[in-house]
């Protein structure tokens, strides 16, 4: 062996100290004119930078580390016995609420008039761009934990723990406000007895702060439902879908009652049909005098109007998304989800629309009552006895609603302790029900506590920021999963088709392709828009993960022009087109270096159509209207967050199951993707009965 050679062997034994753990720094990882005896000093000011480096590159990793579903062999410890059709009811139940028989009436009069069918049609159309992302994961993850579990397994876990301490907060605040709305229509309908008494012997005298009363009706509605959902997922399914049965009913009886009396002439109306029935006899004649109708017609306040109501609508469509927590208790999720995802938000459209279309051709969409517009309208063709189905169906539909709220809660607080981000006495499953009794428990008893304290009015918008920035983690998820070279782990290939030999067979073909691509492929500008490789690889991955970045950057820049420069932008200054002008054409082209990319062939059940294009809308849609939101909302998420943060950085970070089970090598996560593949492998060639059927 030549000189030359014995010290081409030595150099990997001096650097084994750089693949120690972080810390560890190596002598000849520093710079030769720094080893040489001349810079001894300058050697004790580099390491201490290079030290800190590490802990910071650790720090780094251990906050996007990326959890690795089916690395273990454990079951679920949930029951599954839900099918398809227990799906379509829980998302009509959690999405079709009392909104329904209050939000058409609102929205017509003071925003779009009759076309409101058109603000339900394009909020529909954005729902179904979050709602076809939520069924792609839903086949990929066939998992407990929805947006959280798929923001784990894509975005890593800092952002993951952000996802799900922000549903927690709107599923928690959901059940307490509809919980009020349900006393509060309960006791309008025997005369508001329960009020009364309440404010004259419990009044609490601490306005914007606590409620005017203690609502303790609402707090026994809450623990009567806590108790059926512990019993069993089937029964709390069977009460829903019976509830949501009944809601549906007198939908329809509305929708046809209104076709039947309805005009339309209603959706034709002028000024002098205005000046006309302004005389008329109505609950709403003082504030019709003063007010400004529009210009009449089908269209009053023109497509601005139409696009103000949209953005209020499409709030009627927030609760599908529970249905993607229940991946666990499915007997068929890969299949189940999607079509329970996208059949719920039809039906809820045609409900919607149908009820909206009645409402504006029984009466003058001016005429038309913002708090009950149904029985308002039913009183106003001559059929003043249909308010009692309407108060049925709003008690149903808040009873489903609830239910809606209440069901994926304790779900995502379990799936968030099972990873060991949250208090691991939460996971706790209960023996004879195989439902999260700890986390139903306890999730109950804070949203009795805040039904029974607080009006919750200044705080419903909080839902709306935990459910839009959900919506936009999943729609990037889908969009960076798709191009990557390989799954992050086996149970997904696993997941998506029955044929899993096949599977096994093309996942190990690709991998071994895509890791030869990997290692000699060097990035070009060509690359970005005419790729060479029909197969994603490692560059192409990295390329679509900060192209994504750049879009969402852009999307934010670009909502936030139009919302703080609305007022610039509707009186057409160059100051503000321009930069939007400019930020369109970048996400633009980064859209298009995204398309360009090869795409993962990995077969699933359901895939979302037109990616990269269905995502980003979806993004864009839900930063817009979170951007629509008040600076108060905006506190109040601060100080939730500072909450979860010092939740996570003090017990979470340190108990995560990845965090027990990882490795500080960079490429943790490869080598646990490995180490399943070759453990798999090596346990069924050490199987002689295995060896020998192969053989045969």
């Amino acid at each position: 062996m030549s000189h030359h050679e014995s010290r081409v062997e030595e150099k990997p034994l001096l650097c084994q100290a750089t693949e120690s753990p972080a810390g560890a720094v190596c002598d000849c990882s520093v710079p030769g004119e720094i080893r040489s005896g001349h810079n001894r000093q300058l050697l004790s000011k580099y390491l201490p930078i290079k030290m800190s480096c590490n802990v910071l590159l650790g720090f780094g990793q251990q906050l996007f580390r990326r959890k690795v579903v089916g690395s273990d062999s454990k079951e679920s410890r949930l029951a599954r016995c839900l099918n398809t059709f227990d799906l379509v009811a829980l998302g009509v139940g959690s999405t079709l609420g009392a909104g329904v028989y209050v939000l058409a009436g609102a929205v017509a009069r003071d925003n779009a008039g009759p076309a409101i069918v058109l603000c339900f049609l394009i909020a529909a159309l954005a729902s179904v761009l979050a709602g076809l992302c939520y069924g792609e994961f839903g086949a990929r993850v066939p998992k407990t934990g929805s947006a959280y579990l798929y923001s784990y397994v894509t975005v890593g876990e800092f952002l993951a723990f952000i996802t799900g301490w922000n549903l927690i907060l709107s599923y928690v605040i959901g059940t307490s406000s509809v919980a009020r709305a349900w006393s509060a229509t309960f006791d309008e309908l025997i005369g508001k007895h329960i009020e009364t008494f309440c404010v004259q012997h419990f009044s609490m005298n601490m306005p914007g702060v606590l409620a005017k009363y203690p609502d303790l009706f609402s707090v026994i509605l809450i623990v009567v439902l806590t108790g059926l959902l512990s019993i069993g997922v089937k029964e709390s399914a069977m009460v829903n879908k019976v509830f949501t049965c009944v809601n549906v009913l007198v939908l329809a009886f509305v929708i046809v009652s209104g076709f039947v009396k309805g005009s339309i002439k209603n959706w034709q109306l002028s000024d002098h049909d205005f000046n006309r029935t302004v005389n008329i006899s109505s609950e709403n004649v003082t504030e019709v005098n003063t007010w400004a109708y529009g210009a009449g017609g089908f269209m009053p306040y023109g497509f601005a109007g139409v696009l103000s109501g949209a953005a209020t609508c499409f709030y009627a469509f927030v609760g599908f998304d529970c249905i993607a927590t229940t991946g666990e208790e499915v007997k068929n999720p890969q299949k189940a989800i999607p079509i329970g995802i996208v059949a719920s938000l039809l039906i809820c459209f045609v409900a919607y629309f149908g009820v909206s279309a009645a409402l504006t051709l029984m009466m003058p969409y001016y005429l038309l009552d913002k708090n009950s517009p149904l029985p308002v309208a039913f009183n106003y063709v001559g059929w003043s006895g249909a308010k009692y189905a309407v108060a049925v169906g709003s008690l149903c539909a808040l009873s489903t609603s609830l239910l809606g709220s209440m069901f994926p809660m304790p779900r995502v607080i379990y799936a968030m302790a099972d990873d060991g981000l949250l208090f691991k006495v939460l996971a706790k499953v209960s023996e004879k029900s195989k439902t999260p009794v700890i986390a139903t428990v306890s999730s109950g008893a804070v949203a009795a506590l805040m039904a029974f304290l607080f009006d919750l009015k200044d705080l419903v918008d909080l839902m709306s920021i935990g459910t839009l920035l959900a919506y936009s983690l999943v729609a990037a998820c889908v969009l960076v999963l798709r191009y990557q070279p390989e799954q992050p782990n086996l149970a997904y290939q696993m997941a998506s088709t029955n044929d899993e030999a096949d599977i096994n067979e093309s996942v190990s073909t690709s991998e071994s392709q895509n890791a030869i691509l990997g290692e000699y492929e060097k990035f070009t500008f060509q690359m970005l828009f005419c790729p060479q490789n029909q197969e994603p690889t490692r560059i192409s991955g990295s390329v679509v993960n900060i192209a994504a970045g750049i879009v969402g950057a852009l999307i934010i820049t670009f909502c936030c022009l139009m919302v703080f420069g609305q007022d610039c932008l509707i009186n057409g200054e160059a100051a503000i087109i321009i930069p939007l002008a400019i930020t369109f054409l970048l996400s633009l082209v980064f859209t298009v270096i995204i398309w360009r990319q090869p795409e993962s062939k990995t077969k699933l059940s359901f895939k979302v159509p037109c990616v990269p294009v269905i995502p980003i809308l979806s993004i864009f849609v839900n930063v817009y209207l979170m951007m629509q939101l008040g600076g108060g909302t905006w506190i109040r998420f601060a100080i939730w967050m500072v909450i979860g943060l010092l939740i996570y950085f003090l017990y979470g970070m340190s108990h995560s199951n990845e965090a027990l089970g990882s490795t500080p090598d960079k490429n943790a996560g490869d080598y646990k993707r490995t180490n399943v593949l070759n453990n798999e492998k090596q346990a069924f060639l050490d199987d002689p009965e295995a060896a020998s059927s192969v053989t045969a």
